[in-house]
C-alpha cells in the first residue's frame, strides 16, 4: 500500500448524497481575494516574470502595488456587481495598510487567516511549537481589528505542514482551505482535535499559477473562468458544487487584467439567479447544519 496522509477517504462526486444550496441552488460562487505583505529586503514570495527568485526590490514593488491600487480598484467592481468576497489576508497588512482591509470590512466581506506573510518562514517549515505560536498571533491579531475571531484559514503560499489541520482545529477554526484543491463539495476530514471541514478552493482558476506561473493571457484567463462556469451549469446530472475563484489585488488588480476579470464576472452574474454567490464562511455555515448523512463525513 501507498503511503496515505489518512485524513479522509476517497469518494466520487456521482456516488454522494445529493442536496441544495440555499433556494434551491446548485451552485455556491465564492471569490477568494488574497491581500498580502511581503518584508523588504529579505524573505520570497513569488517574482514578477520568472520562478521565485531571491528578494529583489522590483517584485516586492509590483506586489505593493496590490496594496496601494489594485485592492482599491477590486473593491469599486465587487461593489458595481453587489458582491461580497472572502479577503485572504496576512496579518502583516493590519499594521501596514489598514485603510484598505477597513475599506473590505466596511463592505462586509469576510476575513479568512493568511498567516503573518507570505514572504517569511512558510508552516510546512516551522516546527509545531512555532506554527501553534504563529496561527494564536494571527487570531489574536485578526480578532482585535475585526471585532470577531475568523472563522477559516488558508496557509501562507498554500504551504500548510502536516500538522496543520490539528493545530487550526486545537484552535477553534471552523475551515480551511488548504486541502480543498481536490474537490468540487465540502468535506471533512480528520484531526486530533476531531473534525474540521474542507472548503473547495483552485489550483487552476487561482491568476496566481495561471497568470504567473503558466502564462496566462488576461484574456484567458477570464475565458477559462467563463468556461468553467458554463459546464458546471450545463451539467447533464446536476450536483451541488462550489466554484470558488482565488484572486490577488497585485495581478488581477492591474487595470488591464481588470478589464477582462469584469468580463468574466458579468457572465456569471447574467445568471445570478441561479446559482449562490456567496463567501467561504456562508457555505461553510450552511453546510455543517445539512443533515449528517448529507454531508461527506469519514
Amino acid at each position: 500500500m501507498l503511503k496515505d496522509h489518512n485524513r479522509f477517504n476517497y469518494s466520487g462526486i456521482s456516488t454522494r448524497p445529493s442536496f441544495e444550496w440555499p433556494g434551491g441552488k446548485r451552485i455556491a460562487f465564492y471569490i477568494a481575494l488574497n491581500i498580502e505583505h511581503f518584508p523588504f529586503g529579505e524573505g520570497g514570495g513569488i517574482d514578477l516574470d520568472r520562478e521565485t527568485k531571491p528578494w529583489s526590490q522590483r517584485s516586492w514593488l509590483w506586489r505593493e502595488y496590490g496594496n496601494r491600487v489594485g485592492g482599491w480598484r477590486l473593491a469599486d467592481l465587487f461593489d458595481d456587481l453587489e458582491m461580497n468576497v472572502g479577503v485572504i489576508v496576512n496579518t502583516a497588512n493590519y499594521s501596514h495598510s489598514p485603510e484598505l482591509l477597513e475599506r473590505y470590512r466596511n463592505r462586509g466581506d469576510e476575513m479568512i487567516g493568511h498567516g503573518i506573510s507570505n514572504g517569511t518562514t512558510r508552516p510546512i517549515d516551522m516546527t509545531i511549537e512555532e506554527e501553534t505560536k504563529m496561527v494564536a498571533e494571527v487570531t489574536e491579531m485578526m480578532t482585535k481589528a475585526d471585532g470577531k475571531r475568523p472563522n477559516g484559514w488558508l496557509s501562507s503560499y498554500l504551504t500548510p505542514s502536516q500538522k496543520t489541520p490539528d493545530i487550526l482545529s486545537a484552535a477553534g477554526y471552523e475551515y480551511l482551505l488548504d486541502w480543498g484543491l481536490c474537490d468540487e463539495q465540502p468535506f471533512w476530514m480528520k484531526t486530533d482535535n476531531g473534525e474540521i471541514l474542507t472548503l473547495p478552493y483552485p489550483i487552476e482558476l487561482n491568476d496566481q499559477p495561471a497568470i504567473v506561473g503558466r502564462r496566462v493571457s488576461a484574456e484567458e484567463y477570464a475565458n477559462m473562468i467563463i468556461d468553467q462556469f458554463d459546464v458546471l451549469m450545463d451539467l447533464n446530472e446536476p450536483q451541488p458544487l462550489v466554484f470558488p475563484l482565488s484572486l490577488h489585488s497585485f495581478i488581477v488588480g492591474q487595470p488591464f487584467r481588470q478589464k477582462h476579470l469584469k468580463r468574466a464576472l458579468d457572465h456569471i452574474c447574467k445568471r445570478r439567479d441561479e446559482i449562490w454567490i456567496t463567501t467561504p464562511n456562508e457555505v461553510s455555515r450552511f453546510y455543517r447544519k445539512l443533515p449528517l448523512d448529507k454531508q461527506l463525513k469519514q
